[in-house]
């Protein structure tokens, strides 16, 4: 217990850690305020006017879906036979659309915490894990690099107790200050949405939704603490985890997958780390495979990839480095 006391004075106490918590804050605070200046409470004449151009979309759409039909029955008027219809008319029924246009839609000005707070919460997310994966780098490469782990084993001469001491307090002083900063973060924009724009509908499919992905946004940040420690640890320097993190997304991210595309690769998506990462924080993840349908008039070359199978991938990924490690700073001349 003692020992993670100390760690944790350690951390807090890093001008790194603290120069990114202020960052965070700051970030915070302009997308707030920037938030509040651009939005107004809408008048009643807003509210009537967006709620008939909402009425009128819909009714668009169901007039669009009606016609297609008739397309395929035979019974529409030759006048409307130039218009553009999908082969499938259950493309465009409006009962199988994700979302129908609402009022919120038609109110340009006007923040809705119901329709905003999703993109907010991605945002939110992409900012922690870098946060976890800097302050994880940081946190250890500092310390070998500096001889402060040197320090710290002739006190508790257990190389294993000692790293996996660091490894715990880091990850759960990330999962505090993200939990943390997550409400406030989410409270901040509901007051807004309450106060001078639109709460929205709020519903408990709202909140299941939202909170779905704010449940594998924390297991991302905590995933990308752990990597950016683990390289860091096997590089024995921040930057070490810093130049794997550049090489990664330019040579095999930007490089490999424009050379995969040139030599007409099957599904180059499924191999790139960015696209389980989108797969696992939405649920699923959807590529257009161009192989699939080569030879054919029409067919749906889409596939999918799974919050299951994504998750594995990211969870072996950092389980190996994290080992290796783990299992170099065992043997490891520390001097």
């Amino acid at each position: 217990m003692n020992l993670v006391r100390a760690e944790l004075e350690r951390l807090s106490s890093r001008r790194f850690v603290q120069l990114m918590v202020v960052l965070l804050a700051l970030a915070f605070a302009v997308t707030a305020a920037t938030t509040l200046a651009g939005s107004h409470k809408p008048s009643a004449d807003e509210m009537n006017s967006a709620r008939a151009q909402a009425t009128d979309a819909r009714q668009s759409m169901e007039t669009a879906f009606q016609q297609c039909l008739a397309r395929q029955n035979g019974t529409l008027p030759q006048a409307d036979m130039d218009q553009y219809f999908p082969r499938e008319c259950s493309e465009i029924d409006p009962v199988r659309q994700e979302r129908l246009p609402i009022a919120a839609d038609y109110l340009p000005g006007v923040f809705s915490f119901a329709q905003q707070a999703l993109p907010l919460l991605y945002f939110l997310i992409a900012f922690l894990v870098l946060f976890g994966f800097l302050v994880g780098a940081s946190y250890i490469g500092a310390d070998l690099n500096s001889g402060g782990v040197v320090n710290l084993l002739l006190w508790r001469p257990r190389r294993l107790t000692v790293l996996g001491a660091k490894l715990g307090t880091l990850l759960g002083t990330v999962l505090v200050l993200a939990l943390l900063a997550s409400v406030a973060y989410l409270a901040t924009f509901w007051v807004i949405g309450q106060t001078a724009g639109l709460p929205g509908r709020l519903d408990g499919d709202f909140w299941r939704s939202l909170g779905a992905v704010h449940a594998r946004g924390l297991v991302l940040v905590l995933l990308a603490s752990a990597l950016g420690f683990a390289i860091a640890t096997l590089g024995r320097h921040t930057s070490a985890a810093l130049g794997a993190f550049a090489a990664y997304a330019v040579l095999w991210e930007l490089g490999a997958r424009l050379v995969l595309e040139i030599v007409d690769a099957r599904r180059p998506d499924q191999l790139m780390l960015s696209s389980h990462i989108g797969a696992w924080l939405n649920g699923e993840a959807t590529f257009w495979d161009p192989q699939r349908c080569s030879g054919t008039d029409y067919c749906d070359g889409s596939y999918s990839l799974t919050w299951g199978p994504a998750l594995l991938v990211l969870l072996a990924l950092t389980g190996v480095l994290t080992a290796a490690a783990f299992a170099v700073f065992r043997r490891r001349d520390l001097l």
